[in-house]
């Protein structure tokens, strides 16, 4: 997979505002979770495995990817979804199309029942490989230490240096692995996720947990002070939860369409950028470099469009 193109969006509040074009990495509509799928299932290609394991709601663009690349396998994929988040949608279609078996339970079972599956599975003389929730893991951390170094080869041949770099955070990993590759270069700036599902200090404290892994697993050793220092989830934009729109999202989505022609969704980029677009007016951000890393999500943009006016 080559680099993702950088384009300039124009002025944002004073600022020279660019995008990461993640959704347009060449895999079942790209984003975040195709960057990580790629990891994923170059250890599935290299050993013994004959179907997946993943978890995700109807809405997740990781479980849309996994099952897209497991049936291009000829593996079947397994599907644990939470029956709060379980309303049909293109992401969920496509899993379906996919052949992914979706068990639909309530999020309190969601552990157990993984559990029993890859029992049954392995009792059965499968021989499965499970992928937690939004491609959590060093796995995926890498994918996003990859895309840093993306990023400074960018800086580098523009000759120029992004002051901040936003993106939507969920379960961490996205968010770790591009501070993963901060800490690593020691670059100045900040690297702000924005939250879109959970309240601090629980959606601080998954990105922290992936670093500390991360960086254990390679043998590094950074002090806790300065990680700290380097981790900004902003919580303040969740709005009315995941999966959930309100008109000031779908505003943004709206204008980005329009103004761009990048299409966004509500759930993830939609909010992330909103988000951002707040935080940058409310901290008096001015005359900076910024980056917003669009994250994928393009099935949901057309859940969204029935809504756009």
């Amino acid at each position: 997979m080559g680099n993702t193109i950088i384009q300039y969006l124009g002025s944002v509040s004073g600022n020279k505002t660019y995008i990461k074009r993640d959704d347009l990495i060449p895999l079942s509509f790209g984003g975040n979770k195709a960057r990580k799928a790629f990891n994923f299932f170059r250890e599935i290609d290299a050993g013994n495995y004959d179907c997946v394991v993943t978890y995700g709601s109807s809405s997740s663009n990781h479980c849309r990817i996994i099952s897209n690349m497991a049936i291009m396998r000829g593996m079947e994929c397994f599907i644990i979804s939470p029956q709060e988040s379980s309303a049909p949608t293109f992401n969920s279609q496509m899993m379906r199309v996919f052949g992914a078996k979706i068990t639909i339970v309530p999020v309190g079972e969601v552990h157990d029942t993984i559990e029993n599956k890859l029992r049954e599975l392995k009792e059965n003389g499968r021989a499965p490989y499970f992928i937690a929730g939004g491609g959590h893991g060093n796995l995926g951390t890498q994918a996003y230490v990859d895309c840093y170094k993306e990023i400074r080869e960018y800086e580098a041949e523009q000759k120029m240096h992004f002051d901040y770099v936003f993106f939507a955070t969920g379960t961490g990993t996205t968010q770790a692995g591009l501070v993963c590759g901060q800490l690593i270069y020691k670059d100045p700036r900040k690297i702000v996720g924005i939250s879109i599902a959970r309240a601090n200090p629980g959606g601080r404290q998954v990105v922290l947990d992936s670093i500390q892994e991360y960086l254990t697993e390679k043998e590094m050793v950074i002090s806790k002070e300065c990680i700290e220092a380097c981790v900004i989830v902003d919580d303040s934009y969740i709005g009315p939860g995941y999966g959930q729109s309100n008109e000031e999202i779908r505003q943004t989505i709206r204008e980005m369409l329009i103004h761009n022609g990048i299409p966004m969704d509500a759930t993830y980029t939609g909010k992330a950028y909103a988000g951002m677009k707040k935080y940058i007016k409310e901290h008096g951000i001015y005359n900076a470099n910024i980056l917003f890393i669009h994250t994928g999500g393009v099935p949901l943009f057309f859940d969204e469009l029935r809504f756009l006016k």
